[in-house]
């Protein structure tokens, strides 16, 4: 109320006081806020280095088992939304750990889930109807509504990241889930026929996904999708902002592999740097392999393999390889796209 005298500010604030009854509100108080010119992220960069979660997440399981549990997770939450299961402002991520032996019991839920492996050779997921052993850097999908179970048939401990799109269907609220019957739904395709069916350049003459609006496909394995990159680096120089990236597809249309959550892998050649860029997508980066850095609006997060960072939208990030780098990323820019309010920016 600059430039307003004393006793108009008191006459407004007597007016104010008379709509708060009402529930109503002056929208020219807080227009500036809730429609900003440019956007503001209230999440916080966060770097969850795995040195430091494994030994928490391994004590867990001495604590309680999967089955007690349903899903063993320590959630990756970001500190500026606290207690609210959140990563990003829309995104949930957590580490989950099945021990050998262990079953984590068949449900389904409405929000779309994704895996991505980070140890483990034995552990294995079943998503309606079919199996899939799962290794380290393979990205599983598990669509919405679709009842899944996980297990672990090895002699170590299988962890993977799990990315969710809880908050973002918490705001619609329309969050919620069904226990299975048994603890493991009942497998009726061999393994690997989605892959065969969808996986291969070829799809069913008049097939579509099972899943609605996500890919039929439930694993894209690692060693395709790294294959695929450094088959790439081969033919010419890294993209100056992207390196070499490359997406995950739903192969029946092209588009994101789920309605709700983009993924895709980028591949940084040691010495490499990019060149600053930001978009307004939350992002979760999972290291792969390799070391390097990460510059996130000034701020510099020195990163090694298995760790996740949290990116908040509209932050400018560049990012540094120290040795071969692969990343993965997932986000919430498939929303942004289909609403038509993504926006990117590149530094030259």
């Amino acid at each position: 109320m600059s430039g307003i005298d004393t006793a108009d500010q008191e006459k407004r604030a007597e007016f104010y006081n008379r709509l708060t009854p009402h529930n109503l509100a002056p929208l020219w108080e807080v227009l500036k806020d809730i429609v900003p010119p440019e956007p503001r992220s209230k999440a916080q960069t966060t770097h969850w280095r795995y040195d430091d979660m494994r030994p928490l997440l391994l004590e867990s399981g001495a604590l309680l088992t999967a089955e007690e549990a349903e899903r063993r997770v320590l959630v990756l939450e970001n500190p500026a939304f606290s207690g609210q299961s959140r990563t990003t402002a829309t995104l949930y991520a957590g580490l989950q750990l099945i021990l050998p032996g262990e079953t984590a019991p068949a449900h389904r839920h409405t929000p779309s889930a994704l895996r991505f492996v980070i140890e483990g050779e034995y552990g294995f997921t079943a998503v309606g109807g079919e199996r899939t052993t799962m290794r380290a850097g393979d990205l599983v999908i598990t669509p919405a509504w679709a009842w899944h179970d996980h297990g672990n048939e090895g002699d170590g401990p299988v962890i993977w990241l799990d990315g969710l799109d809880i908050p973002i269907l918490g705001f619609f609220e329309s969050v919620f889930m069904e226990p299975y019957n048994d603890s493991r739904h009942a497998t009726t395709r061999p393994e690997g026929d989605a892959l065969a069916r969808y996986g291969a350049g070829l799809a069913p003459i008049d097939g579509a996904s099972p899943y609605g609006l996500t890919s039929p496909i439930f694993n894209y394995p690692y060693r395709r999708t790294r294959d695929s990159l450094l088959q790439i680096a081969k033919a010419g120089d890294p993209d100056p902002h992207m390196a070499y990236t490359l997406r995950y597809t739903n192969p029946l249309d092209g588009g994101w592999v789920t309605p709700t959550m983009a993924t895709w892998m980028t591949h940084l050649p040691s010495g490499f740097s990019t060149t600053a860029m930001r978009s307004t997508d939350g992002m979760v980066a999972h290291v792969v392999e390799g070391e390097g850095s990460i510059e996130i609006d000034g701020a510099r997060i020195d990163f090694a393999a298995k760790d996740t960072i949290a990116i908040p939208g509209w932050t400018w990030r560049s990012l540094t390889a120290s040795s071969d780098v692969f990343l993965f990323f997932f986000s919430d820019r498939v929303i942004h796209e289909k609403l038509g309010f993504h926006r990117e920016e590149r530094r030259a």
